[in-house]
């Protein structure tokens, strides 16, 4: 097993890491649509917020040695189910051919009352 740590991804903020290598796969722990650079949460448009949470996602699986191409499944939590057309837009666009396996899903509340969290896992 192997601890992933990328500067592309915002940094873990508690008691767990950006992304593991384990067993021929990458698994990405949720990205909230943080700015790296900044901190930043984007909060006012939540297309955009899919576009930053998914370039999070796809820094930490390359920083596993894997690729947006070798993501086989994508879980998606939502603050408001309302915005799963949005959502779904930004991320088809995202992904384009690239198909993988997916759930979408709504939460009570999101950390930083995020509009959205988004994690992968791909294979090596």
């Amino acid at each position: 097993m192997k601890i992933i740590e990328t500067k592309n991804a915002p940094g873990a903020v508690g008691a767990y890491s950006q992304g593991i290598v384990s067993n021929g796969f990458v698994y990405s722990s949720g990205q909230l649509p943080l700015v790296p650079e900044t901190g930043e949460l984007i909060s006012d448009d939540v297309k955009k917020a899919t576009r930053q949470s998914l370039e999070n996602v796809k820094a930490i699986i390359e920083a596993g040695g894997s690729s947006l191409e070798k993501i086989v499944k994508v879980n998606i939590f939502l603050d408001d189910v309302n915005d799963f057309a949005a959502v779904n837009e930004a991320y088809a666009e995202f992904f384009g051919d690239h198909k993988p396996a997916r759930s979408c899903v709504e939460v009570g509340k999101l950390p930083k009352n995020g509009l959205l969290e988004i994690e992968a896992i791909a294979e090596l």
